[in-house]
């Protein structure tokens, strides 16, 4: 096989094959790992991460990074919350304000970082003190406890077998692949990453398409909330802390390049297996949590790296081509 097929395939599969990889060590690790219950567990696992990388992977397909997702859940999470039990709101309407809320933030943070051309790490993670004091101030510091029982089947229910969270992340992930694979908004999201400029003078507006991505991952911060509230039965103000490593980690191991303009939907939910079971196994394996941590940054570190060789790698094959 020639060295450059091979770097092919290994770029586009071996995310996959390291996946396969870890599900064969932990079901040999643990007898209690390659279970239904425990895969099922896995999936229910990820899903939050799912959701918000979804969004994730606009952003940095347009060239961006978004470190105040984690903020921007918990903002949901207790605004609907507060609503709810301070207030004695209708669920669905409290819903639809903390929805609102994360979309409006999100909006916020890209209309800045367009209007006044802040490096998108700077103002998301102003963002991320800003949304993450909202929530403080929100609740007074304390969890909000008492969610309806009626709407709890959104974080906690099952259809079938498999839970409903997991079938809400799925559902997210289709219409996302949908949208970058067989929309012309898709072919914009990869034109702008992969040159803005470029993409400008070809007619794409630019600056509303910037906007528009932080609107998707506020949306998307916001669905992933609803269903933490529910999943945990409380609105949380520290909830979602530290998920933006895990979904970043998650979306660069999928394939989308920290520079822009190249992955696919399909890796990043790879990714985010990946995530799911390897904490599993590690908790299953009783690995204590300040280990855990140690594991998380070095994978965070591999899928840089990964990231960093793929793109030395896409330009080789250019200059050989261009030769």
């Amino acid at each position: 096989m020639k060295r450059g097929h091979f770097g092919h395939l290994l770029k586009k599969y071996g995310i996959l094959v390291v996946l396969i990889l870890l599900c064969i060590f932990f079901t040999f690790a643990t007898p209690t790992f390659f279970t239904v219950k425990n895969l099922f567990n896995i999936l229910r696992q990820v899903s939050i991460i799912g959701i918000v990388a979804v969004g994730m992977t606009f952003v940095l397909l347009s060239g961006g990074i978004d470190l105040s997702v984690g903020s921007l859940v918990a903002v949901t999470g207790v605004t609907a919350a507060q609503l709810i039990v301070g207030s004695g709101v209708n669920p669905v309407l409290a819903m639809l304000v903390g929805l609102l809320a994360s979309i409006a933030l999100g909006t916020i943070t890209g209309t800045v970082i367009q209007k006044f051309d802040l490096p998108p790490m700077i103002a998301t993670l102003g963002m991320m003190t800003i949304a993450r004091g909202l929530a403080f101030i929100i609740t007074g510091g304390f969890s909000v406890w008492g969610m309806p029982e009626e709407f709890a089947m959104i974080g906690q229910g099952y259809l079938w077998v498999i839970p409903i969270p997991v079938i809400i992340m799925l559902f997210f992930f289709a219409v996302g692949g949908f949208i970058l694979n067989k929309t012309r908004w898709g072919r914009y999201f990869y034109a702008m990453g992969g040159n803005r400029e470029a993409a400008r003078l070809a007619g794409i507006n630019v600056a509303r398409l910037r906007i528009l991505t932080f609107t998707i991952s506020g949306f998307l911060c916001g669905i992933a909330g609803i269903v933490l509230m529910f999943r945990i039965n409380s609105g949380q103000p520290s909830g979602g802390t530290g998920l933006e490593m895990d979904v970043i980690t998650a979306t660069v191991l999928g394939g989308v390049s920290l520079s822009g303009g190249e992955g696919r939907i399909f890796g990043v939910l790879i990714g985010c297996l990946i995530i799911g079971v390897l904490a599993n196994g590690l908790i299953i394996l009783n690995v204590g949590e300040y280990y855990q941590m140690v594991v998380k940054g070095i994978v965070l570190i591999f899928a840089v790296t990964l990231d960093k060789m793929g793109q030395r790698y896409s330009a080789k094959q250019a200059s050989a081509i261009a030769g």
